[in-house]
């Protein structure tokens, strides 16, 4: 069975999805680590709960990101991690995190990428005029929500829509989406070749 590591930095509604497809046998994988750089995160507290082992630090108290990168890639080697699913994750892995983990890293955005990278996804659609976004699920590269796209769901948008709502709706996918796509990467289900990304389906 494949072990994956969460990375995660503030409430961790979606690692909540993720604990719940587990627990229900949704996911045939081994959540064997919880990653925060806020020691505070309420997803600490989720992890906690659901008997996960923790990993908080500070990057304030490292002089440079290789340092808490090795710290973290040490951790991750010490439990014979697979792969690292992304879970509101607020700091950007260096190329060299990113390339010891080619392919290997899951991350997912409230919009439809390429649209509205970044961290105000859902405002800068809202800001926009577009009238829909969703959620996309990729895999991480060296830039910013630039990884290979694996799926995409859509939302339409609301004449009467705020940030708030909008983001409530798109949250709602999320935690249908990511279990499901965890499970299949952990299946050996999906296969990324450069760009190109194949979803394997039942019978194939």
């Amino acid at each position: 069975m494949k072990r994956f590591a969460v990375f995660v930095s503030g409430g961790g509604s979606n690692l909540e999805a993720i604990i719940e497809a587990l627990k229900n046998g949704k996911i045939e994988a081994e959540l064997s680590l919880v990653v925060s750089d806020n020691i505070s995160a309420y997803a600490l507290k989720r992890a906690e709960r659901a008997g996960v082992e923790r990993l908080s630090f500070n990057p304030k108290d490292y002089s440079s990101k290789e340092d808490y990168e090795a710290l973290i890639i040490g951790e991750l080697e010490r439990r014979d991690i697979d792969f690292i699913v992304l879970a509101g994750f607020m700091r950007i892995l260096s190329p060299y995190f990113v390339n010891n983990y080619k392919d290997k890293i899951l991350n997912i955005h409230p919009a439809l990428l390429p649209s509205f990278p970044g961290e105000h996804a859902v405002r800068d659609a809202l800001k926009s005029g577009v009238d829909k976004t969703g959620v996309t699920v990729h895999f991480v590269d060296e830039g910013v929500d630039s990884g290979p796209i694996i799926v995409q769901d859509i939302e339409l948008i609301k004449a009467d829509d705020t940030e708030e709502v909008l983001l409530e709706r798109l949250h709602k996918i999320e935690h249908r989406l990511y279990p499901e796509v965890i499970d299949f990467f952990a299946k050996g289900k999906i296969l990324v070749k450069g760009r190109d990304v194949k979803i394997i389906a039942k019978g194939e």
